[in-house]
């Protein structure tokens, strides 16, 4: 289980940064959610790059997904992960089911 951050860089390509919530408290609460609600995938998505229309935090509860960065690295996403997705700018993200799934979606308003 970890919390990671997947963000657009100044030079617009994307990244991913594994969350210490001691170094960054800024992120242990969040005061601007406008939509909560829990999503099941019964296909598999694969999604070129693209980037987000808003902040989501996603919270991981059955199934794998993959995201891909713009460097070419992966990272795979399974139950008890928390990714905060703040690439709204920028290349964007890859997305690839790897199993059916189901997440919680929390978007933030800036």
């Amino acid at each position: 289980m970890g919390i990671f951050r997947v963000y657009a860089g100044a030079d617009g390509e994307s990244h991913i940064e594994e969350l210490d919530l001691d170094r960054h408290p800024e992120y242990r609460s969040f005061e601007n959610p406008t939509e909560a609600r829990i999503q099941h995938f019964p296909e598999l998505r694969n999604m070129d790059f693209h980037p987000l229309p808003e902040r989501r935090l996603i919270i991981h509860v059955s199934g794998e997904a993959e995201i891909g960065l713009s460097d070419g690295t992966k990272h795979i996403f399974r139950p008890g992960d928390i990714r905060l997705m703040e690439d709204v700018t920028g290349r964007g993200h890859t997305h690839r089911d790897l199993s059916h799934n189901t997440a919680v979606y929390i978007l933030l308003r800036d």
